[in-house]
This record gives structure tokens, C-alpha cells and sequence, in this order.
């Protein structure tokens, strides 16, 4: 079957192939995908995850894809370049795609793989990246088959991991890519002692922040009632996405002036402030009557569902153009800058640990390198007079 992929609208993949009921059934799992009448195909976000996911279900098949959308779309440059080696290989060695190591990663390791992931409390996202991971570790064992080895091990961890950072990917893609090739071994593929590997050093990288007058920009900028009261929430709270849309109605409480977010990352409960204008912007979103009182304080399209992350993500990078903002941010900075802007206020930096969820002090601490309120008291030597 020919698959063909052409670029979308802006952070989309548009993917085109004949009726099939197998793969119709598949993308319909895809999170956050959706159906364009105009174009006659499926719609998916550009991130890595959603690529690997999407070249995965159709692996076997003849897949066309438009260069534009290969200029635009590292990950799909990457899985190129990996699929033409696999080629090659198998080519030379006459063997077979599912011959050889890939054996290994058969129907019943996968679903072994995913029950062990869920009876510790993986997260679906977890879930998701780790499956992905290892997925794609298998198939590049199956393109490079190391002589002295039947199964892949994690003797081969150094050497896969090498192969990613040449890549281009990031530090933490390749560390989380180890995890989940580790997870695999230890708890599917009967790995006992733990063989010496080396992971790459985490990049330190500070967040991408607004500044509390670009933020109020933003917010005046939004009409809608809806998106008015999607970003108050997320901006005066501090929440992340996930969090955000998976409000309900019973979770403000006014009269303490608190927001209850459930099981959020990490699958912890906490409580964060409620500001009492974010408050009054829900009221007016809630008398517009698109609030679903019984259920999701932000329902979606489908009955029973609430809003997509990818729809508030849209939502803030329409805004953020209407706003005149050029920042690389996205709407998480929004959750970045409210800790920003409150350690800038003089809020200590244990609360700011607490309405954010941080387990660990230092993650919150990375503000502190953010926040401009000492630094505002410092004089450039180019301003200094003589």
C-alpha cells in the first residue's frame, strides 16, 4: 500500500493512503490527530513521538514523502536515513527485515513490556515514549546485526547511543531512549547484572520566559470566553497543559482561593493559588453556557472528552502572533514565567516549590537564574558615567 506524507498545516503532518480498515483503526489511536476535509487526510502534531508512532504503523508499507515536509521534520529525516542503512544492510546479508534480532520483539514481548510498565504506574505518556524507544532500538539491532550476538543486549547501548547524538537528537532524547532499552532488558529480556554503559551529560538549558507585560498583552489580546479562562488558568496557576484541560468545575475553590489539581505529573494530587481575576474571567466563560457543569470544566469536540492539549497549544501560538510576541516559547512558558515573575515578587522560593509540584528544591531553583530581580540593580559598564 503507498502512504504518502505531505507537510499540513503549521506543526502538521498531513498523511494520505488508500481506505484500509487495519490502519484506519490505528491512526484513529493517535492522540491529538484529527481529519482535514479540504486536504482528504489525517492530520498529526510534527513531534518526534507522533512521527515514530506514525512511520511504525506503516513500516511495511511504500511511503512517499513530500522534501518540503523532509526540510521541516528532522525526526522524519532521521527515520529516512535509518530505514535506507536497513535496506542496505539486509540487502548485502540477503536476509530478510524480520529475520534476526527483531524476533526478539515479537506480539507477546511488546504486550509482556507494556504490562510490566503499567503494574508500576507508568504514566500513558511514559508508556507511549518508552514503547517507542525500544522500538526503534530493535530496528536499528535488526540493521546492524553485531556478529557475535543472537538477541540484542545492553552491550549494544553504547554504541546505539552514539548513533542517536550523530543524529542531531538531544541529550535527553538519548537518555530517555537508555532508560527505556534498560527497562526492556531487565524486566522482559532476563537481564540481571547491569553492563557499563555511558550516558550522555544532561544539558543544562534555562526556560524561555515572558515578561509580565507580554503576558498581560496576551491575555487582552483573547476575545473568546473559552480561551480567556485556558490561559488565566494556566498562566495565574501555573499548571501544565495536561493539567489545564482536565479541570473541573469542582476543582476551584473560591472561597480558599485554591485550584485542586488531580494526579498530575507524576500522578500526584496538589493545590496551587486560585487568583481571583483568573476567578471572574471562568465566571464570565461559565454564563456563556460553553462550560460543561456535569463534567470537564474545558470539554472537546467529542462528548465526554475533555479539550486536546494540542488545541491549547494552537490556541497559544495563534495568540501569540496576534500579539506581536517573535519569543521561541510555547504555551508551557506561561507555567515558567508565573514562577518567574513570583520569585521576582519576593515569594519564596519553598512556596514557589509547592504550587509547582517540584519534588526536588532544585528543580525549582533553575528560576532563580531566570529572574531579572537583582540583576535590574546592576548597571551595564557602557552606562555608567564618567
Amino acid at each position: 500500500m503507498k502512504v504518502l506524507l505531505k507537510r499540513g498545516a503549521e506543526g502538521e503532518i498531513a498523511v494520505k493512503f488508500p481506505y484500509s480498515e487495519k490502519f484506519y483503526e490505528q491512526i484513529r489511536k493517535m492522540p491529538e490527530r484529527r481529519w482535514d476535509l479540504t486536504q482528504k487526510a489525517w492530520m498529526i502534531p510534527c513531534r518526534a513521538y507522533d512521527v515514530g508512532v506514525l512511520v511504525d504503523l506503516f513500516a511495511d508499507c511504500d511511503i512517499a514523502i513530500d522534501p518540503e515536509l523532509l526540510d521541516r521534520v528532522p525526526s522524519l529525516r532521521h527515520w529516512v536515513k535509518d530505514r535506507r542503512s536497513q535496506a542496505i544492510s539486509h540487502a548485502e546479508s540477503g536476509s530478510s527485515l524480520g529475520s534476526g534480532p527483531k524476533q526478539h520483539w515479537d506480539t507477546q514481548h511488546r504486550k509482556r513490556f507494556l504490562d510490566e510498565m503499567k503494574l508500576r504506574g507508568f504514566s500513558v505518556k511514559t508508556i507511549r515514549a518508552y514503547n517507542g524507544q525500544v522500538d526503534r532500538y530493535m530496528r536499528y539491532c535488526a540493521a546492524h546485526p553485531a556478529p557475535s550476538e543472537s538477541s540484542p543486549s545492553a552491550s549494544r547501548l553504547s554504541e546505539y547511543s552514539l548513533h542517536l547524538l550523530d543524529s542531531q537528537h538531544s541529550h535527553a532524547y538519548v537518555n530517555q531512549a537508555i532508560s527505556a532499552v534498560k527497562f526492556y532488558l531487565q524486566h522482559v529480556g532476563g537481564l540481571v547484572e547491569s553492563e557499563a554503559y555511558l550516558r550522555p551529560k544532561k544539558e543544562r538549558k534555562l526556560p524561555n520566559v515572558l515578561a509580565r507585560e507580554e503576558v498581560m498583552r496576551l491575555l487582552q489580546q483573547t476575545v473568546n470566553p473559552k480561551h480567556r479562562a485556558i490561559l488565566y488558568l494556566t498562566y495565574s496557576s501555573g499548571l501544565r497543559v495536561g493539567e489545564v484541560v482536565r479541570l473541573r468545575l469542582k476543582d476551584l475553590d473560591r472561597e480558599r482561593k485554591t485550584v485542586h489539581i488531580r494526579q498530575g505529573k507524576g500522578r500526584k494530587d496538589r493545590v496551587t493559588v486560585l487568583s481571583e481575576a483568573a476567578y471572574e474571567v471562568v465566571e464570565a466563560y461559565l454564563r456563556s453556557g460553553y462550560a460543561d457543569r456535569a463534567g470537564w470544566l474545558f470539554p472537546g469536540q467529542q462528548e465526554g472528552k475533555h479539550l486536546t492539549e494540542r488545541s491549547v497549544q494552537k490556541l497559544f501560538e495563534q495568540k501569540l502572533r496576534e500579539a506581536g510576541i517573535r519569543k521561541e516559547v510555547s504555551v508551557h512558558s506561561l507555567r515558567h514565567s508565573f514562577a518567574t515573575h513570583l520569585l521576582e515578587g519576593g515569594i519564596d522560593l519553598r512556596y514557589i516549590q509547592e504550587l509547582l509540584g517540584h519534588q526536588n528544591i532544585r528543580t525549582t531553583e533553575v528560576y532563580t537564574h531566570i529572574s531579572v530581580k537583582d540583576i535590574r540593580r546592576i548597571r551595564s559598564p557602557l552606562d555608567w558615567q564618567e
